[in-house]
This record gives C-alpha cells, sequence and structure tokens, in this order.
C-alpha cells in the first residue's frame, strides 16, 4: 500500500486486490476518477446505471454467473437501494461490496445532502450491513478487507467515504 496515492487510487487498487471484476455505478462528483480508471479497466466491466435498486439487481445476477461484484454509489441511493438490499440480497445470502460516497457529513455544503447524511450509518446498523470507515492511506486494504467480509458471511458490505476521505484525511 503506497500512501502517496490519491484516494480514489486507494480504493481502485482496493478494488483490484479484492478481485473486483464488475462495478455498476450511479454517479457522483466524489465518485468520478474511480468511475474513470474503472472504465478504463480491460479487467473490470463497469456498468453504470440509471438507479442504485438496477445495480445491486445487476451485481447479483453478476455474482450468480460467477463474478465478484460492487456497487459504486452515494449515500442518498442507499435508501433507493433498501428493498433490493433486503428482498435479494439479504434474503438469499448474495455477497455485495458496496463503496459508498458519503455525503452529509462534516464540511457538506449542500444542505439536501444532510438530513441523508445523518441516517446512512442508522440505516446500515439497522439493516445488519457492516461497514468501514477509511481514512485514505486505509482505503486499499479496507476495501480488500470489505469483500473478504461480504463473501465470508455471505452478505452486503459498505465502504463509507465522507468529506473528509476525499480530502485527504
Amino acid at each position: 500500500m503506497s500512501n502517496d496515492l490519491k484516494p480514489s487510487e486507494q480504493v481502485y487498487r482496493g478494488l483490484k486486490r479484492a478481485g473486483i471484476d464488475l462495478v455498476a455505478s450511479v454517479p457522483c462528483v466524489n465518485l468520478q476518477e474511480i468511475l474513470c480508471l474503472l472504465s478504463s479497466d480491460p479487467d473490470i466491466m463497469h456498468i453504470p446505471v440509471t438507479r442504485e435498486e438496477e445495480g445491486i439487481g445487476v451485481c447479483a445476477g453478476a455474482y450468480m454467473g460467477g463474478m465478484s461484484p460492487a456497487i459504486a454509489m452515494q449515500n442518498s441511493g442507499l435508501g433507493n437501494s433498501i428493498n433490493a438490499l433486503a428482498s435479494l440480497d439479504m434474503l438469499y445470502g448474495i455477497p455485495l461490496l458496496m463503496v459508498i460516497s458519503h455525503r452529509g457529513t462534516q464540511g457538506e455544503r449542500l444542505v439536501g445532502q444532510i438530513p441523508m447524511g445523518r441516517l446512512t450509518e442508522p440505516l446500515l446498523k439497522t439493516m445488519g450491513i457492516p461497514f468501514f470507515r477509511p481514512r485514505p492511506h486505509e482505503a486499499e486494504k479496507a476495501v480488500e478487507d470489505a469483500w473478504s467480509l461480504a463473501v465470508n458471511e455471505m452478505r452486503p458490505v459498505a465502504v463509507l467515504l465522507d468529506i473528509k476521505f476525499w480530502e485527504g484525511g
């Protein structure tokens, strides 16, 4: 692991080390560098989707087809995807790595992001979805560990990346 990599590169390297070979994504300004890295990687199938629950379904199908999937999304999409997570992944024991840009935390400039920012961790806890909150230099290992936990426990696992993460600290 290298501390001189940008936060996005650390996450990308974690995805590679974890063996992730399919990533569904919903656009988010904080994730844009990761999405560009994924799109240019011939070993990872990057599938942009229009809604988070669509991405959950794509990832479930990919896993059933023998792939190692992840979804990259903003935390506001967690609310959109609760039913798909509960009635698909959690019900049938389908592992999923969720890389989540956690908007609405300290330093957020858009007031509309704050309510979901406050609810993200409580929602994950209520659903019994484990999560990691790495600092940039920990992201590579955290992403790899999150996927390992998802596979070992046959469940979704999240990696939350808040505003401070993108600022380098």
